[in-house]
């Protein structure tokens, strides 16, 4: 299932690594398109989407609505 997700406070390589490994802790097969300058975070994953958003979240950047 292809989601969309607003994540704020992606600044650099390291915060896109990071989003990326919290989206794969819940799904290992999960595709990850980040675009760090809009904040915008498409995953291509069977996995529900309040469960990678707690994912993001708990990295640390916010998951906007």
């Amino acid at each position: 299932m292809h989601q969309v997700f607003n994540v704020q406070g992606m600044t650099c390589g390291h915060c896109e690594r990071a989003v990326t490994d919290a989206v794969k802790s819940v799904d290992a097969s999960a595709t990850i398109k980040i675009e760090r300058a809009s904040g915008k975070v498409e995953v291509e994953s069977g996995a529900a989407r309040d469960a990678l958003a707690k994912a993001i979240s708990e990295e640390g950047y916010t998951v906007a609505a």
